[in-house]
């Protein structure tokens, strides 16, 4: 019952599309049609508002932090691991939005900040080393989720590790034209305004 509660608590988080709801009150119409079509603070910064783009951030990363902190509190370690991997997969694929929401990146980087601060610290560092020395946010977000996996198994924790490998491994699948991209050296830079 608790499990299935957590999940609730954390789809129903993940779904609030605030990349959406943030460029329609800004009125910079509707973040799908622009870019690469996502919710996300990538995409949101493709409108050209670095506010909006923050705040997306932001408020992506918090429904990541609380939808782990608040099922944790309530029922243990392993009900706020599924309610953070139910927020990543909601907020990727929100049924309001007809399921084509972000790409999870910055939801779980407050899964894996909330699961472990010391955790999401580091991988939050491997992404802006990766993003200064690459500008592609693409490229930093799947270092970092792959640095995650690695951090928890050298703390000794195999737990997290194996939840972080999961995580990695699914915004790896959300990013696969990226990859494509990547490999034929065509994906835009942080910025880029398409």
């Amino acid at each position: 019952m608790n499990d299935a509660l957590a999940l609730l608590i954390g789809l129903a988080l993940g779904s609030v599309p605030f990349g959406l709801i943030l460029t329609r009150a800004a009125g910079l119409g509707d973040v799908r049609t622009i870019g690469s079509g996502s919710i996300g603070a990538t995409n949101v910064l493709r409108t050209g508002n670095k506010k909006v783009a923050a705040a997306t951030l932001a408020l992506d990363v918090l429904k990541g932090v609380v939808a782990v902190l608040v099922c944790q509190d309530l029922w243990g370690r392993d009900a706020g691991l599924l309610a953070g991997l139910a927020a990543v997969v909601s907020h990727c694929f929100p049924v309001w939005l007809g399921f084509r929401g972000g790409k999870g990146v910055a939801t779980a980087a407050g899964v894996l900040l909330a699961a472990a601060w010391w955790m999401g610290l580091i991988v939050a560092g491997v992404w802006l080393a990766s993003a200064f020395l690459t500008r592609i946010s693409s490229a930093s977000a799947l270092i970092a989720c792959a640095a995650a996996p690695i951090v928890a198994l050298l703390a000794g924790d195999s737990t997290l590790a194996l939840f972080a490998l999961v995580l990695a491994l699914f915004v790896a699948w959300r990013h696969s034209a990226n990859i494509r991209r990547l490999i034929a050296g065509t994906e835009p830079r942080i910025g880029a305004g398409k």
